[in-house]
């Protein structure tokens, strides 16, 4: 059974940044990605993940409204939301 896809919204993109927001339905995903740049994640609900990764490994991660974490350019997965209620999150990729 195919999952809705998030909805992705570019709130800003210059040559130095690109800010997007997503919003997930419950059981919503990003699909396949990888990243090509650090980017940093903010919550903007209570977010509860289901990761996807390389090799088929799969697991649960709770990111709290209003924390925010960051990663470097190379991470690929597909991010799904695993709760019962939509999510958000900004997502601001440092070029």
């Amino acid at each position: 059974m195919a999952r809705s896809q998030a909805q992705a919204r570019v709130l800003f993109d210059d040559d130095r940044v690109c800010v997007t927001r997503f919003d997930f339905a419950p059981g919503a995903e990003t699909g396949w990605h990888r990243h090509g740049h650090d980017y940093v994640i903010t919550a903007l609900t209570d977010c509860h993940m289901t990761l996807e990764e390389p090799g088929g490994i799969s697991r649960q991660v709770v990111v709290p409204l209003d924390t925010v974490y960051r990663r470097d350019a190379g991470v690929e997965h597909n991010v799904i939301n695993g709760g019962d209620q939509p999510m958000a999150f900004i997502e601001t990729e440092l070029k």
